[in-house]
């Protein structure tokens, strides 16, 4: 157990190992509920948020969801969230680390409607893996399974009343379940019970690290924070200059997204060698950045890291990281390092 976000939070039920395979082969069950929930309500509602987050929310549809990130004035990243479009307004999910700094902010730009904090009574369970989407669907009277990516709907899950999900942060299919904080524990006792044929573990925060790395999903604190801006950690895509005005737009629009003031890359490291968070990437004897995420890929077999340099770098370009003083080759690869098969 470690603390997170103000929570006491398990790293690992098993072995991060075990727990990462569980995933990628059958269905992991994980504890979410550390994460901040947000809601923006009122005839404005749509106007406070198209101008919080660079996304374009007002393409949404009913049940439709997007991700995308807050900026500051500066054009640094405040926060990644995902935004839920719902009958009377918009829910926010926002990181655990950053609830208390993003309520506060969120709040300054929110007195054209209505704002509230309503992470406290909202919990959430995802279950991801091949067999995720099979097994909530025998709890579900409503057809879950043709939900599409990025869109959720209300139903029941185990006789439990919850927002169904399909988002996810671990490269597989699955679901959210948003659920009333009272209702997770007998949630959660039911999926365990009904998935344990299948498979089913529960899955702490370790093995959701090592997932979302090898998808080539960011971590808020470790890839981004409020000094970098959308195009330095590869997300310009959630940038959308076009909509309108939002926070930090005239900051990014001194940018060249081509050309960012850093470069977001995917490394993989020879031998056993796992560079960290911090350490520095060196090329041509050179320090050229530092790695920004690092683990052992289960999956793939060989450490991988992210890393941000100050230039551009060639593919396939030879580096090394600076590991307590000993220089690890590395090269540059493609992200994502892990993409789930077709059909699974």
């Amino acid at each position: 157990m470690v603390e997170f976000g103000g929570f006491d939070m398990p790293l690992q039920y098993t072995t991060i190992r075990e727990e990462h395979i569980a995933v990628r082969t059958r269905c992991g069950l994980f504890d979410l509920s550390h994460m901040g929930e947000v809601r923006f309500s009122g005839d404005q509602a749509l106007d406070v948020v198209q101008r919080l987050v660079t996304n374009d929310v007002a393409r949404l549809e009913v049940g439709g969801a997007l991700y995308g990130v807050m900026c500051n004035e500066e054009g640094g990243i405040v926060d990644d969230v995902v935004v839920y479009r719902e009958a009377d307004g918009y829910m926010v999910v926002i990181n655990a680390a950053c609830r208390p700094k993003d309520v506060a902010w969120m709040g300054e730009h929110s007195a054209d409607c209505e704002f509230k904090d309503i992470g406290d009574s909202v919990a959430l369970l995802a279950v991801q893996g091949p067999r995720a989407v099979g097994l909530v669907t025998t709890l579900c009277p409503d057809d879950v399974a043709s939900l599409r990516p990025f869109h959720c709907r209300d139903s029941t899950v185990a006789g439990v009343r919850a927002s169904v999900s399909r988002t996810g942060y671990t490269g597989e299919d699955g679901f959210e379940l948003y659920v009333d904080a009272a209702d997770a524990p007998g949630l959660w006792d039911s999926l365990l019970e009904a998935g344990r044929p299948e498979g089913l573990i529960p899955c702490g925060l370790g093995a959701r690290d090592t997932l979302r790395l090898e998808a080539g999903l960011r971590l808020y604190g470790q890839d981004m924070d409020d000094h970098t801006d959308p195009y330095s950690c590869a997300l310009g895509w959630t940038v959308k200059l076009q909509k309108g005005e939002f926070i930090g737009k005239p900051a990014l629009l001194e940018l060249d997204p081509a050309h960012p003031p850093r470069r977001f890359i995917g490394v993989e490291l020879q031998g056993r060698a796992i560079a960290r968070h911090g350490q520095q990437v060196v090329t041509v004897g050179q320090e050229a950045g530092v790695i920004t995420s690092g683990t052992y890929s289960f999956t793939l077999d060989h450490s991988i890291a992210t890393a941000s340099l100050a230039g551009a770098v060639a593919a396939d370009a030879e580096l090394s990281v600076d590991i307590r003083g000993t220089a690890a080759a590395a090269t540059v690869v493609p992200l994502p390092f892990y993409r789930r098969p077709k059909g699974a």
